[in-house]
């Protein structure tokens, strides 16, 4: 039985001369989406086109490709859906086999070929034509058959592969996938896709734990289980008034009219009897609190507290509502246990 040879490689092999082979190949990539990029001015009116026909569609944006194309129309079919455009994807070989019925009044396609000469893919479009469903070709010149089977066509030009041999698909298809993040990104901003509606397509997750409303997760409430103490208090008085129903990690201070105006943690507590003794328990909590912290409001989302514990390394965060009232606090643990932040 034949047996597979055994892969070349060299027997020595430079640290340097590999790390400037990654260099070279990453800036290939970068390279054919930057001249795209320095194009888009002249082709306008192709993105215009494309964009509208994906903003308006009514039924599914079906995304075909064969091979490399195939897995990169893959993640813009993903990436279609998740920015509230319902896609799919459809092999372009097996559409003549029966799949042409996964394509319905109302839908779109968007093809994706470098070579624009992919004969499953340009007879695919042709099919799509006759049947007047509507068709964006990504591929390399608008004058291949593919381009000149679509309704709309976005070029991506003359690419130089990050592979030495000119054989791999890699610059190629980061530029595919490049223009099809642009596309979808567009037509979900011509379609106003905001951070509600995402947060409706990604209940799950980091994303969608981000995006959840602060008082959906607040677990300290005022009246519950957060004691809330006139600044005009010492800190032993605080203390006792706050010893009856006290389970977060901090106790929040008000002035005359109930609006915050400091908080107390459990680490001010230790740092006061550490330097203090006990004659620190005297002292107004008024001097010793932490006064106008950093806090959210009753319209915050929990991305908003994450970026407040990261960029300020806070463990209690106050919340407030449209007068200035605490009415609660957001502990950096429960932001833990729902993955929003590592410890």
């Amino acid at each position: 039985m034949p047996t597979n040879p055994s892969p070349r490689h060299s027997t020595t092999v430079d640290p340097a001369a590999e790390i400037e082979f990654v260099v070279d190949a990453l800036r290939a990539e970068r390279d054919a989406i930057e001249r795209i990029a320095a194009n888009a001015d002249a082709s306008a009116a192709d993105w215009a086109a494309a964009i509208g026909l994906v903003a308006d569609c009514e039924g599914h944006v079906v995304v075909a490709g064969m091979g490399k194309s195939g897995l990169v129309g893959a993640k813009i079919s993903a990436t279609l859906s998740s920015l509230g455009r319902p896609s799919h994807i459809l092999h372009p070989a097996e559409a003549v086999h029966g799949d042409l019925g996964r394509i319905r009044r109302g839908d779109i396609a968007l093809l994706l070929s470098f070579s624009g000469e992919t004969e499953e893919v340009v007879a695919l479009a042709s099919i799509l034509r006759a049947d007047e469903v509507p068709c964006i070709g990504i591929s390399r010149d608008a004058g291949s058959s593919l381009g000149r089977a679509s309704a709309a066509h976005l070029t991506l030009g003359d690419v130089t592969e990050a592979c030495p041999l000119q054989l791999a698909p890699t610059a190629s298809t980061t530029a595919m996938l490049a223009v099809g993040d642009a596309l979808a990104l567009a037509a979900s901003r011509r379609r106003d896709f905001d951070a509600d509606a995402f947060h409706r397509h990604h209940p799950g997750g980091m994303l969608g734990a981000g995006l959840r409303p602060i008082l959906e997760v607040l677990r300290f409430r005022v009246g519950d289980n957060v004691v809330v103490v006139a600044e005009t208090h010492t800190v032993q008085e605080a203390l006792v008034a706050a010893a009856a129903d006290r389970r977060a990690g901090a106790i929040l201070l008000v002035d005359d009219d109930g609006r915050l105006t400091g908080i107390f943690t459990d680490g001010d507590l230790r740092r006061l009897v550490r330097t203090e003794g006990a004659d620190g328990l005297q002292r107004r909590i008024i001097e010793v609190m932490t006064a106008n912290p950093r806090r959210l409001d009753a319209q915050s989302l929990v991305r908003d507290a994450v970026r407040l514990v990261r960029e300020r390394r806070v463990d209690e965060i106050p919340v407030v509502d449209e007068r200035g009232a605490p009415v609660g606090i957001v502990d950096v643990q429960d932001l833990i246990s729902m993955k929003a932040v590592q410890e």
